[in-house]
């Protein structure tokens, strides 16, 4: 029985471990995807200003 909760106390603290693991993955991917979207910030923008401009064209066809 003593060896039960051992193993029980064990797994939770691992369990606590890896979601903190988790939350610094989650932080460093953000922090890469922030750097991403600012570095080519210029070229996300005329990327979507022409896409908005397909859209616009395209949807007064329709219409």
């Amino acid at each position: 029985m003593e060896n039960i909760l051992h193993i029980r106390r064990m797994a939770g603290s691992l369990m606590e471990d890896e979601a903190g693991i988790g939350v610094i993955e989650l932080v460093l991917i953000l922090v890469v995807l922030i750097g991403l979207v600012i570095i080519f910030k210029e070229q996300i923008t005329k990327l979507l200003e022409s896409i908005f401009k397909e859209i616009n064209s395209q949807s007064k066809e329709v219409y």
